[in-house]
């Protein structure tokens, strides 16, 4: 199967940016679901995965094109894998990233625990009514800060503290980010399948 033109299920820029630059090689153009008019659609799976899915398929069917749509969220120990599937809107409807951030940071309180990792779901539709979607997924371990650090990034980054690198991922550049990244590993699984293709 020859794909040359994929839509991607988000109308973020920078996302629909990256996905271009790392399919570029495999000759696959991207274009942003907002193109086709896509409406938003109800996120009503309890999974990263069922949400992916959701969107893909939305995007497919309305534009008629393959479609690649990702969901991703933290996951924190102590809270029993919340925020979850709801870290977009852990705070309420219509809530800013600050406040999510203050929400989590008081959900935890002292907890001693803080272990926590990022997800994402890449999900890869070649039709609406794909049977067997391409899944990639990846995490990133880490722990919460009980303070804010660094000005990268956005959501829950500049609390959430990487080891390995001794900062908040809000300390790191885009590049470094996007190397180790929950999303850049998934990225990469999703590249090799292309590759695999032609």
């Amino acid at each position: 199967m020859t794909i040359s033109k994929v839509v991607l299920a988000t109308s973020n820029q920078g996302k629909v940016k990256e996905l271009s630059s790392m399919l570029a090689d495999c000759h696959i153009e991207v274009l942003p679901q907002s193109e086709f008019e896509v409406p938003e659609v109800a996120e009503t799976g309890t999974t990263f995965v069922e949400n992916a899915i959701i969107k893909a398929r939305h995007a497919a069917k309305i534009s008629g094109l393959p479609a690649i749509a990702d969901d991703s969220g933290l996951e924190v120990d102590a809270l029993n894998g919340e925020p979850g599937v709801y870290s977009a809107r852990y705070a309420g409807a219509n809530t800013s990233d600050q406040d999510n951030i203050d929400h989590l940071l008081a959900q935890l309180g002292d907890t001693p625990n803080r272990r926590a990792r990022f997800w994402c779901v890449l999900v890869f539709m070649r039709h609406e009514h794909d049977p067997t979607p391409v899944i990639c997924q990846a995490s990133w371990e880490g722990e919460i800060t009980r303070s804010q650090a660094g000005q990268e990034g956005f959501g829950y980054d500049p609390i959430f503290y990487v080891n390995e690198l001794g900062c908040t991922s809000a300390e790191l550049s885009k590049q470094q980010k996007n190397a180790i990244s929950h999303r850049g590993q998934a990225l990469q699984q999703l590249l090799a399948y292309f590759q695999g293709l032609s």
